[in-house]
């Protein structure tokens, strides 16, 4: 299964949907975004998933939607991160050093809010479950 493709994604979205440290954690601050997933160099994003309230209501390929989040990588480091999911600090040096970028989101606002911090660490481990 492709990585960011429609199936992936789904179960991505089930994968979210039935971990409380994520759905719940976000829906108690009222997280909705869309965010879009890809890779370096790609002028879209190939994947996206819409979360209201905490909760994602649609996952599957992009097509076309604005997001809110756009997550980027080489194809070499998504892969090495579904084997060995980024962590508080590894997601940090990640993006320091461009290995994750993200073209829309304000990832250091992000991540000084323990409220959003937690789950989105977290779903990087959920990414790596699909693998």
């Amino acid at each position: 299964m492709a990585l960011f493709s429609d199936e992936w994604m789904n179960k991505l979205k089930d994968a979210w949907n039935n971990d409380p440290e994520v759905k719940n954690k976000l829906a108690e601050i009222q997280f909705c975004s869309t965010i879009a997933c890809g890779f370096k160099g790609d002028e879209n994003p190939i994947g996206v998933f819409v979360v209201e309230n905490g909760e994602c209501v649609r996952a599957g390929s992009w097509n076309g939607e604005t997001a809110d989040w756009d997550m980027r990588a080489d194809a070499d480091n998504w892969q090495k991160w579904m084997q060995k999911p980024l962590g508080m600090t590894s997601m940090g040096m990640a993006v320091a050093t461009g290995k994750l970028k993200f073209n829309k989101g304000d990832f250091g606002a992000m991540i000084k809010n323990p409220s959003m911090a937690g789950p989105f660490i977290k779903s990087f481990s959920l990414m790596a479950e699909i693998n």
